[in-house]
């Protein structure tokens, strides 16, 4: 085996014992790097040890751009890869430090490297959680119209809470326009209470009152709609078998289902 094809093992695969470390190694490397720009942002811990921030980056930028390189040599096809998602994270997680020599703060772009962390997916097989989230997002798709009339129930209710306190505080308040107000409300009814603007009257301080009161009474409202689309979602996905089909590729079936009901062809076994 020539030593390309064995880096390409190494840094591609998880299936081996050296490519699975390779990988838990990157993914703390990336987690410590992240870390350090974290904390390079405070302003105290960059003025004591900025010496020792700036020797870690580029530790960490020239591990990074080494790693890159040999993706990009070992790789079979390196265009796809340097065109591919994780091609362009990978290429995006370097720059930052050396655009860092002819611009300020750019070095604190490099928090893009979290994105690399996608590749737990890949390293501990987590892409078995992919069809979980793809009832998540099945649900969230069928809830959007719901969703869409909620939302705007709830901001003609915070208009009109809005335009009332506006008329009844008024300015010496604090209620200065009605935009202002309508920020009011939408900080009473969604239960935040930042407490920077309070009504001050007697008949405001009852409309706030029933605002706050109508927030906790609506707040789940959201989580009610989506809650049923993923009960509906999980009992379609029971429904059909994720088996493809040979002749057209059609992928959802009735679970008892022997032929494609696309293209009519027989249905390999799910075994």
């Amino acid at each position: 085996m020539g030593l390309r094809k064995k880096i390409y093992i190494i840094i591609f695969g998880t299936d081996t014992p050296a490519g699975k470390a390779f990988d838990v190694v990157l993914l703390t490397m990336i987690i410590l790097s992240v870390t350090a720009v974290i904390l390079e942002s405070v302003s105290s811990l960059r003025v004591a040890y900025h010496d020792i921030f700036f020797k870690v980056e580029w530790v960490f930028t020239v591990t990074f751009s080494l790693e890159y390189l040999l993706r990009v040599i070992s790789s079979p096809r390196p265009v796809k890869y340097i065109t591919s998602f994780y091609g362009v994270i990978d290429l995006l997680a370097i720059l930052p430090t050396y655009l860092g020599l002819l611009f300020d703060q750019s070095t604190f772009l490099l928090t893009i490297r979290a994105m690399r962390l996608l590749r737990m997916f890949r390293v501990f097989k987590l892409g078995r959680y992919l069809k979980e989230a793809a009832v998540l997002a099945k649900a969230l798709r069928l809830s959007i119209h719901k969703i869409v009339v909620f939302f705007g129930v709830v901001l003609t209710l915070v208009l009109i809470l809005g335009s009332l306190l506006y008329l009844i505080e008024g300015e010496e308040n604090g209620f200065t326009s009605i935009p202002q107000s309508v920020y009011w409300a939408i900080v009473t009814v969604t239960t935040v209470g930042y407490g920077d603007i309070a009504p001050a009257t007697v008949l405001g301080k009852i409309l706030a009152s029933i605002a706050m009161l109508t927030g906790y009474s609506i707040i789940a409202v959201p989580t009610g709609i989506i809650s049923v689309e993923i009960g509906r979602a999980v009992r379609s996905g029971q429904k059909e078998s994720a088996v493809p089909c040979d002749g057209c590729g059609q992928v959802s079936h009735d679970v008892d289902a022997v032929y494609c009901k696309k293209c009519g062809k027989k249905l390999p076994s799910p075994d």
